[in-house]
């Protein structure tokens, strides 16, 4: 299940092809495509080998699987480092939807995107990352929502999260196992001896459910 790679160089690589070929399979088919993008360390030099990507960007729809309830301002938001890292060259050109909204609450703000997020499923591409938890998106281990993200048969493709759980333990949006089982095609990103071990030996996690819902291709990308 899990893809090796020599180093983060090389994983990036391979995904940024796998990602340019999906999206642009969605936009030869049906004239527009979708990325799902994730924060964190593993998907910023994927962002920056597919800025100059030979794509119809314009009909590119770039959204989040998750996001702290904090304005792209903020360097700790998700939407900051897709707009740092990828939204720059021609990939500037695609359409960004945000799950952080200015609302009174992450419940508010997932209520807001719900309705844009299950408009654009299927999604041609998702990015995961996956924390040593087992979290994937914003359902992490311990949140008091976290039962409810995970039910395959929830009628929500986001909720909010409320503070006190993650790192940092901040109030987050997240996308729901029904919305993130939508994709036609998944790169889980992964890094280390640690969560390859979760990965492979692991159950009952998150990342599990993930990968036993998952109603499409997923690849599992590692690197050291």
């Amino acid at each position: 299940m899990i893809e090796s790679f020599a180093d983060e160089g090389a994983l990036a690589a391979a995904a940024a092809a796998a990602t340019t070929d999906a999206l642009a399979r969605g936009l030869a088919a049906r004239g527009h495509a979708s990325l799902i993008g994730t924060g964190g360390r593993s998907p910023a030099p994927i962002y920056d080998a597919l800025q100059d990507a030979d794509l119809d960007w314009g009909r590119v729809t770039v959204s989040l699987s998750d996001d702290r309830f904090l304005p792209a301002t903020s360097p700790d938001s998700n939407e900051h480092l897709v707009r740092e890292r990828l939204l720059r060259g021609r990939a500037a050109a695609a359409t960004f939807l945000p799950l952080y909204a200015n609302a009174p609450s992450t419940e508010a703000a997932a209520d807001m995107a719900e309705p844009h997020i299950r408009a654009l499923a299927p999604f041609d591409m998702l990015f995961l990352g996956m924390g040593e938890d087992g979290h994937v998106a914003s359902l992490i281990p311990g949140s008091p929502v976290m039962e409810a993200g995970l039910d395959a048969t929830g009628d929500r493709f986001v909720i909010g999260v409320p503070a006190g759980v993650g790192s940092p333990p901040v109030a987050r949006i997240s996308l729901t196992l029904p919305a993130l089982s939508q994709a036609r095609a998944t790169l889980v990103l992964i890094r280390g001896e640690v969560k390859r071990k979760i990965v492979q030996h692991g159950s009952g996690l998150p990342v599990h459910a993930l990968i036993k819902q998952a109603k499409a291709p997923l690849r599992v990308l590692w690197a050291p």
